[in-house]
């Protein structure tokens, strides 16, 4: 059994040329080295780069931060019709993807691969995706994803690759295409210069095992509702002080996991009668 605390497989490297087309943003025609590259396996190579192609991951992309190349699955299958699946083994419904389809795609992907580059199925059935994952996801070389469809894998070629199962959640999607985007955006706005400000990624939710505080902006007073008072103080440690006390309090109400987490850490008693 593979450990989901290092990368799955190592290999995989890939850069690109960026220009102003969403499409040309894919364009592997001229290769950058020491990119943080995210390779896609997938039957919809179209959908990508999607939503990453907007805002700040998709100028951090044009930009040459980090590369996206999406690999269609198609191409690897059998047959003149190119079928890249079959019937599950003992009955039932559905299909699913034949691994020796699969595992030429990955071969393919590991061409283009060196160091650290974990290699993750997106699957209901696998390690929840939390920010801690993202962080060390952000720090390898890349990480290539294998988007499922229909029943999902041949568990053979899961084995076979010691590949790495991971979740979004207790959910199921029509296939992994928009997990992958999801897993993409949350890792690459921890690349160094992504955001700009390095800072804000140190604040928001998950850092500490709390979740982010109110967020407020102009007008100072909106429906009858005003800005709390201490966030027009000055007052720089009030400020934090509230903050902090505002995350605890929102963590513990709705996140009791993430609350005793913070408190382990911290040496704090999770049913303690503070008042936050």
């Amino acid at each position: 059994m593979s450990n989901p605390d290092r990368p799955a497989r190592s290999y995989g490297r890939k850069s690109i040329t960026a220009t102003r087309t969403p499409r040309d943003l894919l364009d592997d025609t001229d290769a950058r080295a020491g990119v943080w590259t995210a390779q896609v396996l997938t039957l919809f190579p179209q959908a990508f780069p999607g939503v990453l192609g907007e805002s700040l991951t998709g100028r951090a992309l044009r930009d040459g931060l980090w590369a996206l190349n999406p690999i269609d699955l198609r191409p690897f299958g059998v047959g003149p019709h190119r079928n890249v699946d079959d019937t599950p083994t003992g009955g039932g419904a559905g299909m699913v993807l034949r691994p020796d389809v699969v595992g030429r795609a990955l071969d393919h992907a590991g061409e283009r691969a060196h160091g650290d580059w974990p290699v993750i199925y997106l699957s209901p059935r696998g390690r929840p995706f939390d920010q801690a994952m993202a962080h060390r996801l952000a720090q390898a070389d890349g990480v290539t994803l294998l988007c499922g469809r229909f029943e999902g894998v041949d568990q053979r070629l899961l084995d076979a690759y010691d590949v790495q199962e991971v979740s979004l959640g207790d959910f199921v999607l029509t296939g992994g295409e928009i997990a992958a985007q999801a897993l993409i955006d949350a890792t690459v706005r921890l690349i160094p210069r992504v955001l700009g400000n390095q800072a804000s990624t140190e604040e928001e939710s998950f850092s500490d095992f709390l979740l982010e505080h109110p967020q407020y902006t102009k007008p100072a007073v909106w429906k009858d509702r005003a800005v709390p008072d201490v966030l027009l103080s000055g007052h720089h440690a009030k400020i934090t002080d509230w903050r902090r006390a505002m995350a605890e309090r929102l963590t513990k109400e709705r996140r009791p996991d993430l609350w005793r987490a913070y408190c382990e850490k911290h040496g704090r008693d999770p049913e303690e009668d503070q008042e936050l």
